[in-house]
């Protein structure tokens, strides 16, 4: 049925894809549940906050698959508090991907810096330190 509703959602089949989605979701099924808080995220309504408390947004379907053993959750939900500016949230949802193994979620880790080395850091007097990683 997953790959059906994938099939459906790229325009390689016929039919509403959500749904089969949303079933498989209900069921548990990690893969149906990120696949779904993706599709949420890129179409979402303007009512939609994006709260953890809500059960049916995407951080919360995201933060299930991470509770059922899905590998990939994790870092998806870094790159969700990422896109939302929380880098406090961003650092620990990535410290815990690299914790379950995830080899990019490591590498990020090592360099990730609050400080930006732009030009208006200087003005801010946020500067980063010296990098010596050479990134």
């Amino acid at each position: 049925m997953f790959t059906r509703a994938t099939d459906i959602l790229d325009g390689l089949a016929n039919g509403f894809g959500i749904p089969i989605l949303q079933h498989l979701a209900l069921r548990g099924y990690g893969p149906a549940l990120l696949w779904l808080a993706g599709e949420l995220s890129c179409h979402p309504s303007p009512a939609d906050r994006d709260r953890p408390c809500d059960s049916g947004s995407p951080i919360a379907l995201r933060y299930r698959a991470h509770r059922l053993g899905e590998l990939n959750a994790a870092q998806n939900l870094a790159m969700t508090y990422f896109a939302r500016n929380d880098l406090a949230r961003y650092r620990h949802w990535l410290r815990i991907a690299a914790l379950g193994g995830d080899e990019d979620a490591m590498r990020e880790l090592k360099r990730f810096a609050l400080r930006q080395p732009y030009r208006f850091a200087r003005r801010l007097r946020r500067l980063r330190p010296v990098d010596r990683s050479g990134f």
